[in-house]
């Protein structure tokens, strides 16, 4: 048996299908199944009980798991070491970025590029439910998401809360330039970032939702510079976290923060919790734990 095999079998322990496990390991079904039954043999148990489309561990699966998880997570701390060595660097940051990225990470990526000149680096923007399905595939290393995620898997390092904006071409006749509640929107067509069902778009409903108000929903744009556009044309009106405001500080808005408790958003960087971080990638969380205000903005 080697590590080849034991990867096949956490995709199958992980995935719960032969089918969907093949797909995550981009290669064909029959070939996959031949494995386990090699493997099986091998150690004269059952690893899985089929349950109609459904496979699920047996007591020697469950334990078999545990040690392969083990096994493979240091094979690959022991590789990712001795290729340091041949190639006379200290690796590769492979990171995931939300759509609306924490303002942080770009501030330690420039720090740690700092401290750490050969490594190279593998960036790579989504939304963060795509995100956390590159972590599960193995594709990324980290990934700074916007939360709620389902965190079961993963590690959480939480990052500072960032508070919601309401953004205009025109000036809102019933509040000043301090702030404004949702319910004073409910009737503004709005433009929200990301996409419907995932990221700050359902976020932002979450928090209409949280007040008891419907709100008027012209569309969802994923592209920020475009969304911007539209709302400095007059397309729209949005809603869009500090970070935003930070990055496009030029356009010319009439922005106003919303008040409301509660109406803070938040972000995390996550990993997985079952798989060995390269050198540079637990370097980096360590540097961005440090760059990290006691309290949250």
């Amino acid at each position: 048996m080697d590590i080849k095999q034991c990867r096949y079998f956490i995709a199958i322990a992980e995935e719960r299908q032969i089918t969907a496990a093949a797909r995550r390991l981009h290669m064909a079904q029959p070939p996959l199944s031949q494995q386990l039954k090699l493997m099986e043999d091998e150690l004269g148990v059952a690893l899985f009980e089929r349950k109609g489309r459904s496979m699920e561990l047996t007591q020697a699966g469950r334990s078999f798991y545990d040690y392969a998880v083990t096994m493979t997570k240091y094979m690959e701390e022991a590789v990712m070491e001795m290729q340091s060595f041949r190639y006379g660097i200290r690796g590769k940051l492979s990171l995931g970025i939300n759509t609306i990225s924490d303002r942080l990470i770009p501030q330690a990526l420039q720090q740690f590029r700092t401290t750490h000149p050969q490594v190279t680096y593998k960036i790579q923007q989504n939304e963060s439910a795509q995100l956390c399905q590159l972590l599960g595939e193995g594709k990324i290393e980290l990934a700074c998401v916007r939360m709620p995620v389902k965190t079961e898997q993963y590690e959480v390092l939480h990052l500072p809360q960032e508070a919601l904006f309401y953004i205009s071409s025109t000036p809102l006749k019933s509040a000043d330039e301090r702030g404004i509640y949702f319910q004073k929107l409910a009737d503004i067509p709005l433009l929200l970032p990301s996409t419907e069902g995932l990221g700050m778009f359902e976020l932002i409903l979450q928090k209409f939702r949280e007040h008891h108000v419907i709100p008027s929903i012209a569309g969802e744009c994923s592209d920020i510079n475009m969304l911007l556009e539209l709302v400095r044309l007059g397309f729209a009106s949005s809603i869009v976290p500090h970070t935003v405001l930070q990055l496009y500080h030029e356009h010319p808005f009439h922005i106003y923060r919303i008040q409301d408790a509660q109406s803070a958003v938040d972000s995390a960087l996550v990993w997985h919790r079952n798989r060995h971080l390269s050198k540079p990638a637990q370097h980096f969380v360590q540097l961005v734990q440090e760059l990290l205000p006691s309290s949250s903005v």
